[in-house]
């Protein structure tokens, strides 16, 4: 009847990202809470820590292509630049 697919790896990927992110930001506000002393309230630390994730798998979704077309296209430069032989000119 219904066909679930499974998201692409970019998808995941920025998923992934969003909830570290996410988990980060709650970690440091706790770490600040413990430390000194609490600086927002646990509905305000979750609200900002989900707005946090959102906005980390966004950044990740949008920046992960030109990232990995950026390395290739790097990669590839010095490749040709050693030459075909294989070996390493350093």
């Amino acid at each position: 009847m219904f066909e679930l697919r499974t998201p692409s790896r970019r998808v995941s990927s920025a998923l992934l990202w969003g909830a570290v992110g996410f988990m980060a930001f709650l970690v440091l506000v706790q770490g600040y809470a413990l430390l000194v002393s609490p600086l927002v309230t646990i509905v305000q630390g979750a609200a900002v820590a989900i707005l946090v994730g959102l906005v980390t798998a966004g950044c990740a979704y949008t920046v992960e292509y030109r990232i990995a077309t950026w390395s290739a296209r790097r990669a590839r430069s010095e490749t040709e630049s050693h030459g075909s032989d294989g070996k390493s000119k350093s």
